[in-house]
């Protein structure tokens, strides 16, 4: 039997117009604050009724773009260590990502490159500021998470975490209301992030009971909200709720048990491809229920069969076909469409890397590869 260990944040304020609950929490302790976020923030009616009040609590603000990189972290730290004692960061999960590797590269002495999981040659300690952490997209579940994803495409290409169970932040705030606008194939592939969190953790060899239980409600809250994301009335925003709760239970999922196959191949695309992280698990999603259908790993199609009996009554076909049906039939989007391009020395590249991580079943090169071809142009 595993035995599991949840850590989450000390504060999770939940809920429509949460975000000013951010004011408050600035006031009630006056320190010098951090703001990362990214430029469309800057530019939403959020920062704009925020702004009058939140600039005079801030000591600077630092605009993420992408994934951060080693380097960029190192250039944030120089600028701002020992200036600021907290970090907010407020937008997706690149944002999220960077200001938690931020906050506890500003409190370690050494490059980033040298504490990273994959190449680093030193342990992180349990060193970092407070940080705040409000997601403006329903995916990553960065804002519950131990670990702060850094990606170096360019040098060494990897893309690698740094790890720490004091680097779950201090508080999260979640807004719905800040998914509100979205581009629907962000919402989309964003969504099957969060998706591929839960149905991986609830895969996993290191999962039991709680862990199961756990990423259950989040896929209970998927299959409600996945259909209506892009929606602007009332089931819109009843859809977003659902979704960043699937989010967040989602990060405290794969933090318990682990991923499996498709963030297996999915961390390693990500560190040559500038593709986001979401649409590579959305692709990758539906080949991999191609192979879990015909998988016959009898705990694997125990769990499918329970998951079906909850999230579909009376199902009448295989469960893992039946969830790559419903998946399309209710997409607000065509994720699975107009797939791009990767070389065959990509793809070799990608399998030399990639592994099944946690998954119930070692996936081999031929599956592994089936999958990415059945999600990418090969040339």
């Amino acid at each position: 039997m595993n035995t599991s260990l949840m850590i989450a944040n000390r504060h999770t304020f939940f809920g429509p117009g949460s975000l000013r609950e951010l004011l408050p929490l600035l006031h009630s302790e006056a320190v010098p604050t951090l703001l990362f976020c990214g430029q469309s923030f800057l530019q939403s009616a959020a920062w704009r009724s925020l702004e009058a009040e939140l600039s005079p609590l801030l000591a600077g603000t630092e605009i993420v773009r992408h994934e951060a990189s080693p380097d960029e972290i190192d250039v944030w730290v120089d600028r701002w260590r020992n200036k600021v004692a907290r970090v907010v960061a407020i937008g997706g999960g690149s944002v999220l990502d960077a200001a938690k590797a931020f906050a506890t590269m500003s409190q370690h002495s050494l490059p980033t490159l040298r504490y990273l999981e994959k190449v680093g040659d030193t342990a992180v300690t349990g060193k970092t500021l407070p940080l705040i952490a409000v997601p403006t997209t329903a995916g990553t579940g960065s804002e519950v998470t131990q670990n702060a994803v850094v990606t170096d495409k360019k040098t060494i290409q990897v893309k690698a975490s740094l790890r720490h169970a004091n680097y779950v932040p201090d508080v999260a705030i979640l807004d719905p209301d800040l998914l509100k606008g979205a581009p629907e194939n962000l919402l989309a592939c964003c969504a099957i992030d969060a998706f591929t969190h839960l149905f991986e953790a609830y895969l996993s060899s290191k999962g039991n009971l709680f862990t199961r239980q756990t990423a259950l409600n989040g896929l209970r809250a998927f299959v409600h909200a996945w259909p209506n994301l892009n929606r602007s009335d009332e089931a819109g925003d009843d859809a977003r709720q659902q979704m960043l709760l699937a989010s967040w239970l989602g990060g405290v999922s794969l933090s318990m048990a682990g991923l499996g196959v498709i963030h297996g191949i999915a961390g390693e695309l990500g560190a040559i491809r500038d593709f986001h992280h979401g649409e590579v698990c959305s692709r990758l999603l539906l080949p991999f229920l191609t192979l879990l259908a015909d998988e016959e790993n009898a705990q694997q199609q125990a769990l499918m069969s329970a998951l079906a009996d909850e999230l579909f009554p009376g199902f009448t076909v295989p469960p893992a076909r039946l969830l790559a049906a419903w998946l399309k039939d209710n997409a607000i989007v065509r994720f699975w469409e107009a797939p791009p391009s990767l070389s065959e020395e990509e793809v070799r590249w990608v399998l030399a890397r990639s592994n099944s991580k946690n998954a119930l079943v070692t996936y081999s090169e031929a599956q592994q590869r089936f999958m990415i071809e059945e999600a990418y142009q090969v040339a």
